[in-house]
C-alpha cells in the first residue's frame, strides 16, 4: 500500500518541510514544526457558486460597517467608536490584570442598552462570575451566563440564546472534540478561532475573546490567531499599580495606535477620562531632579513626569538604573550631557524613573530626561514648572517631534505657561511662553543647570592633609 506523505508545517508562519526540524528556517521559531498531512486537490481548484454576487463598490451599503458603542467610552476610543457587527476582537493580557472584569462590565452595559448578551466562562464557574458581576454592578436581565469548555456546547448555546454579543473567556481554555492536540495547543486554538469567526460573520455577531500571553508579553498560541481576528487589543498594567492601559495593535475598523486608560478599584474597573494626573506628582513647585513632558499615546497627549537621582559612586563602573524608560536611550542622553553640557557623570550613579508606572518610548521625552538628570547632578531647580519637548541627537541637537502643537495645547489646558521646544513651532497657545532652543546644552544653560566651574587656585602650594580636602 502507498504510504501517505506527511509533511511538517510551522504553526507561526505556515512554512512546510518534508522532515521535522527543531527550528523553522523561515521565521526562526523554535519548536513550531508540527506534523501536517497535505490534502490533495485538483489543479485549479473546484468551481463553486459564489455566496454573494459581486456588485459595484458604490452599491455596497456602508451601514453594514457601522459601529455600536459598548457603553465604555475609553474602550470605544480604542476600538474606533464601538463594535462592528460580525467583528472578532481579541483582548490579551497577563493573568490578574483585569481582562475578565473589563469584559464582564462591557457585557453588562451592552445587555442593558443594546440587547441580549451571552457570556461564556471556560475558566471559572458560573457562581464565581456571578459574584464578580454583583461586585462591579454588571447584573442585567438580558445578560446570559454559561460555563462551557467544549466548542460544540458553546455553538449550541449561541443557537439557543441568539445573542447580539458573545464574550468568551478564554479562547485557550476551549477544546474541540475530535481534534488533535491538548487544550490551548496550536491545533485546538486554531480550530476554535476559525469556528467562532465563521459564526460571527454568518450571524453578524460581535465576538469578544480573552487571550493569554506568553512570558515575553506576546499573544499565546499560533501567530495565525492574530491574523484571523479583526482587532487585537493588549491590556497592560502593573499588579502593584491601579493604572491599566488598553492598546490596539491591530484594528480593521479604526486607528491601530490608540490607548484607553482605566483604573482598577475595589468596585471594578473605572474609566480615567483625564489620566494626566496619574503620571505627575501633585506639587506646585518643581524640585531638583524632576522634569515634565507631554507624550503622545496614539492621538491622545498625556502629561508625564521624569525623576532622576545622581549620587557619587565608589564602583569602577557606576550603576545606571531606569524604570519606565529605555535604558539604551537614557545612556545616550547621559553621554550627551557629559560631552556637550559639561555635566560630569562618569563617576556617579544615575537613577531615572517615571511617575505612576508610565512607560515612555516617545523620543519627545529625551529633553525632559536630560533636564531631570542635569538638575539632579547640580542639586538645582528652576523657579516655575517647565514643559520640555524634543528629541536629543548624538551631537546634542534638538530634533522636532510629531504633534508639537497638540502637546503644547494639552500643557496649556493643564495650566502650564512655559515650554522649551525645538526650533520650528508654527502655532503657540495663548497665554504660554514657548522658548525655542537648538540643543540640549542650550536648554541646560537657559534654566541655569550647568555646573559652576571652580576658580583656579593661584596661591602657595597646599598642604596634603589626611582625609578630605576642606577646600574641595
Amino acid at each position: 500500500m502507498a504510504k501517505t506523505a506527511v509533511a511538517h508545517r510551522c504553526s507561526e508562519c505556515g512554512w512546510t518541510s518534508a522532515r521535522w526540524v527543531g527550528r523553522c528556517t523561515q521565521c526562526q521559531s523554535w519548536g513550531s514544526m508540527a506534523p501536517h498531512t497535505p490534502v490533495a486537490s485538483r489543479p485549479g481548484g473546484a468551481r463553486e457558486a459564489p455566496t454573494h454576487p459581486a456588485r459595484p463598490i458604490g452599491q455596497v451599503p456602508v451601514a453594514e460597517a457601522a459601529s455600536t458603542p459598548t457603553g465604555v467610552a475609553e474602550l470605544d476610543r480604542v476600538l474606533g467608536e464601538g463594535l462592528v457587527a460580525g467583528a472578532v476582537v481579541l483582548l490579551a493580557g497577563e493573568p490578574g490584570v483585569g481582562k475578565s472584569t473589563l469584559l464582564l462590565d462591557v457585557a453588562g452595559r451592552w445587555a442593558s442598552g443594546s440587547g441580549r448578551t451571552l457570556y461564556v466562562s471556560a475558566e471559572e464557574s458560573a457562581a464565581q462570575v456571578r459574584l464578580r458581576a454583583g461586585r462591579i454592578g454588571a447584573l442585567a436581565d438580558e445578560l446570559y451566563l454559561a460555563a462551557e469548555t467544549d466548542l460544540g456546547a458553546i455553538l449550541a448555546q449561541i443557537e439557543q440564546v441568539e445573542p447580539r454579543l458573545l464574550v468568551l473567556d478564554s479562547v485557550q481554555a476551549v477544546t474541540v472534540g475530535g481534534s488533535d492536540g491538548v487544550s490551548g495547543g496550536v491545533a485546538q486554538v486554531r480550530e476554535v478561532t476559525n469556528a467562532l469567526v465563521r459564526v460571527a460573520k454568518a450571524r453578524r455577531l460581535p465576538v469578544l475573546l480573552v487571550g493569554h500571553v506568553t512570558k515575553e508579553g506576546t499573544v499565546a498560541g499560533p501567530r495565525l490567531l492574530e491574523h484571523l481576528v479583526d482587532v487585537v487589543l493588549s491590556f497592560e498594567g502593573d499588579r502593584h499599580s491601579g493604572l491599566r492601559l488598553v492598546r490596539a495593535t491591530k484594528n480593521r475598523f479604526g486607528p491601530a495606535d490608540e490607548v484607553g486608560c482605566f483604573e482598577m478599584t475595589e468596585s471594578g474597573i473605572r474609566e480615567v477620562v483625564d489620566p494626566s494626573r496619574l503620571f505627575a506628582s501633585a506639587r506646585a513647585e518643581p524640585v531638583p531632579g524632576t522634569a515634565l513632558t507631554v507624550t503622545l499615546q496614539g492621538r491622545r497627549p498625556l502629561l508625564s513626569e521624569v525623576q532622576a537621582l545622581v549620587a557619587p559612586s565608589a564602583a569602577q563602573v557606576p550603576r545606571r538604573v531606569t524604570h519606565g524608560l529605555e535604558s539604551g536611550r537614557v545612556s545616550v542622553i547621559l553621554a550627551v550631557l557629559q560631552r556637550k553640557a559639561g555635566v560630569r557623570l562618569h563617576n556617579k550613579e544615575a537613577y531615572v524613573s517615571t511617575v505612576g508606572g508610565a512607560k515612555l518610548a516617545d523620543p519627545a521625552a529625551d529633553l525632559a530626561v536630560a533636564l531631570a538628570v542635569a538638575s539632579a547632578a547640580v542639586e538645582r531647580t528652576y523657579h516655575r514648572p517647565v514643559i520640555a519637548l524634543g528629541e536629543v541627537g548624538l551631537s546634542g541637537e534638538l530634533r522636532p517631534v510629531a504633534g508639537l502643537e497638540r502637546r503644547l495645547a494639552e500643557a496649556r489646558r493643564l495650566g502650564f505657561t512655559l515650554a522649551i521646544v525645538p526650533p520650528g513651532v508654527t502655532a503657540r497657545p495663548d497665554g504660554m511662553k514657548v522658548v525655542e532652543v537648538a540643543s540640549a546644552d542650550a536648554a541646560v544653560d537657559l534654566l541655569g543647570l550647568r555646573p559652576t566651574r571652580k576658580k583656579e587656585y593661584t596661591g602657595p602650594p597646599r598642604l596634603r592633609l589626611a582625609g578630605p580636602d576642606p577646600a574641595g
